[in-house]
């Protein structure tokens, strides 16, 4: 029964399958210490291009030429291997942790004995899909439509996050980001976006095809007869197609105000009179909430027509359906193979499964990521790196003051409100002051599928219990293994795990530049998100709130749209464009970040004797070491899935995208008028 936060603005995209690395096992098994690549590689670069042709490949050709895509991976870049780098490390932690011994620590007990569990694929295999048993007798055992309530009530504590039918958690209040409350979002399908069930390009329906017959393939391996899958099958895509129709588009979901509609239980009840509503919160061990949010209120009136016309062995095969997708990577073998096939070699171009000890590693971070987290922080991250970054945070924060102050085009009105919101953003670096309990989550060694249900559990109670209760301003969104950072605009945070400032990201032994041009430019990232076309809606405090003039809300909207042509005319594969109004607000944190992370390193470097390291100025390094971070590759499937769900665009973009729009860039690299690199007409908000 957990909402995932629909509003962070997070800086890299993880990979939709968090636990594929590569296939290989590292050379040394395991890692007794991260490995060492300096912020600014020059073997990365391939020096034959013109920067002011592609900066990106001048800067990134060397390592996309050594560094081909794995065959488990669908995209492979800095980021991923730097993931693959701390997940080969945190093995070793857990490898020692699974050893049975008197002496171990609770945390040692549980990651040790959870990783030891999944690990363990005989005793899985022999299982088959036994361990479904209860569900599906759940589901079967439904005697009419009413008793679907408190039966998904108890499917989403099991399967967090599956969004079966919708979605529902906790989360903060739009209008009061200080409550938590109750909320309702749309869900219900399988496929990764509603675009997959409303667009009839012969892409689209082939993906609807394949989707079919996959699901045909997971009901017949859970007993059906093929003929029964099959009609089963076209059941589950007539239902999930009716909700995709009536869901916001990615783009609609952008727009906070598309997502704020706040209802009393009993207007809840109005809108969807045929599900029990009472009997889905008593289920899920929940009182009736007082106050609830409804993100999408069309898609629940359609909901309310599948309610009142589908018959209940349709619900049940629906049901049946997204039980055995949710928990198939949980599974034996066959049930594994076929959801890999699906989603991960199909859909995203993944040559081959990845090895056992990364899924298991995955796992471990996903459902205790803050107990192996405290191992990972205490041997990878010294509290000068935290200092350092730190200092850095507030440099650029300092920076944006400035910029802010001199803007042309804001009145004073507005700059007034922007500097409050400014001061008000609390920055998190490393990891949480306070680690989260797991001493209520039983961790049994051999039970792996019932490891992983009761940490979903854990997880959903642990979140629906947020309801009702003041916000936790501490709380983290990221484990601390993270090769990650976000901004949450109603926390008004930014947040650095410690997985993420580590070499080459970012790199104590190296000079400023390339880090202030790396690091500096992802939390100039993060900050610029604050005050992109999201979270500029929301005010110091987070809440949902225009506190712009109208005038100077026109302004940046105009600005804004410069960004969003600029991107729509990049093609991301075959005849593809990016969506710009989907990555609109990425795109100008990647500007704004940049420039602001530029000005800060001026001003920490101010009568500085700088001078040029392997044949580059100070100012060429600072952009090439912000090129670096992005140096990497993506499947062409991956590419067109991206196209539709990614808030990204693809990496070349974000590089050739920024520098393109900066004259301090032009200057560092000579280049001239009319070369590719120069844009006639410079995008800048911030």
């Amino acid at each position: 029964m957990r909402l995932v936060r629909p509003l962070l603005a997070v800086f890299f995209l993880l990979s939709l399958v968090s636990f594929a690395q590569t296939d290989s096992k590292p050379a040394e098994h395991p890692l007794t210490k991260l490995p060492y690549t300096p912020s600014l590689d020059v073997p990365s670069m391939d020096k034959s291009v013109d920067p002011c042709v592609d900066f990106y490949t001048y800067s990134c050709g060397g390592w996309i030429k050594n560094n081909p895509i794995p065959s488990d991976q669908a995209a492979w870049d800095v980021y991923g291997k730097l993931t693959n780098e701390n997940r080969q490390f945190l093995w070793g932690i857990l490898e020692e942790a699974a050893k049975p011994s008197p002496n171990r620590s609770a945390v040692d007990q549980k990651i040790g004995d959870f990783f030891q569990s999944c690990m363990d694929e005989s005793a899985i295999n022999k299982l088959g899909a036994k361990p479904l048993d209860s569900d599906l007798a759940l589901i079967n055992g439904m005697k009419s439509v009413a008793d679907l309530a408190p039966v998904l009530a108890k499917l989403h504590l099991s399967t967090s996050g599956s969004g079966m039918l919708f979605g529902f958690g906790s989360g903060q209040d739009f209008a009061d980001s200080s409550k938590v409350i109750a909320f309702f979002s749309q869900g219900g399908i399988g496929l990764p976006d509603r675009d997959y069930y409303t667009q009839d390009t012969a892409k689209f329906k082939e993906n609807r095809e394949k989707y079919v017959a996959h699901v045909q393939h997971m009901l017949e391996l859970l007993g059906d007869a093929p003929d029964k899958a099959a009609a089963e099958a076209q059941t589950v895509m007539n239902i999930e197609t009716a909700l995709a129709k009536a869901s916001l588009t990615r783009v609609e979901r952008r727009n906070p105000h598309n997502l704020d509609h706040k209802m009393t239980p009993e207007q809840l009840a109005a809108l969807v009179p045929s599900f029990h509503w009472n009997e889905y919160f008593a289920g899920g061990g929940l009182a009736q909430p007082k106050e609830l949010n409804v993100n999408a209120p069309k898609f629940y009136e359609e909901l309310e027509t599948e309610l009142k016309t589908v018959p209940l062995d349709d619900w049940k095969t629906y049901l049946r359906w997204h039980l055995v997708s949710s928990r198939a990577p949980y599974l034996s073998q066959p049930f594994v193979d076929a959801n890999f096939d699906f989603y991960s070699k199909y859909l995203r171009g993944v040559k081959v499964q990845p090895a056992r000890w990364k899924k298991c590693e995955g796992l471990v971070d996903r459902d205790l990521g803050e107990a192996l987290g405290q191992a990972f922080v205490k041997k990878t991250f010294g509290p000068n790196v935290k200092k350092a970054t730190v200092d850095m945070t507030l440099g650029i924060e300092k920076a944006m003051e400035e910029e802010i102050k001199n803007l042309s085009w804001m009145s004073p009105e507005t700059k007034t409100q922007a500097l409050e919101k400014l001061h008000g953003i609390a920055n998190k670096v490393g990891y949480p002051d306070k680690w989260r309990d797991y001493s209520t989550l039983k961790v049994v060694r051999g039970d792996f599928y019932g490891n992983v249900s009761r940490a979903t559990v854990f997880e959903s109670k642990r979140d629906i219990n947020k309801i009702g209760k003041p916000v936790d301003h501490g709380e983290w969104g990221m484990t601390p293994p993270t090769v990650n950072a976000y901004y949450d605009p109603q926390m008004n945070d930014i947040n650095f795990p410690a997985g993420v400032l580590q070499p080459p990201l970012y790199d104590f032994k190296m000079d400023d530049a390339p880090n202030y041009g790396n690091t500096g430019a992802t939390i100039g990232h993060e900050l610029t998100h604050g005050f992109d076309d999201e979270g500029r809606q929301f005010d110091a405090k987070g809440n949902l709130r225009d506190w712009w003039t109208k005038e100077d809300g026109e302004k940046f909207d105009k600005l804004a749209a410069c960004t969003s042509d600029e991107y729509s005319q990049f093609t991301i594969v075959d005849d593809i464009k990016i969506q710009g109004k989907l990555t609109m607000g990425e795109d100008i944190a990647d500007l704004g970040g940049t420039q602001l992370a530029y000005i800060a390193w001026k001003k920490a470097t101010e009568g500085k004797n700088l001078h040029d390291i392997d044949g580059f100025t100070p100012d060429q390094r600072f952009f090439i070491g912000m090129a670096q971070w992005a140096c990497g590759g993506q499947t062409p499937e991956n590419l067109r899935l991206g196209a539709v769900t990614n808030p990204h665009s693809p990496e070349k973009y974000r590089i050739n995208g920024v520098v393109s729009n900066m004259p301090e860039f032009f200057k560092a690299f000579s280049c001239k008028k009319g070369q590719p690199m120069v844009r006639e007409n410079l995008c800048r908000i911030w």
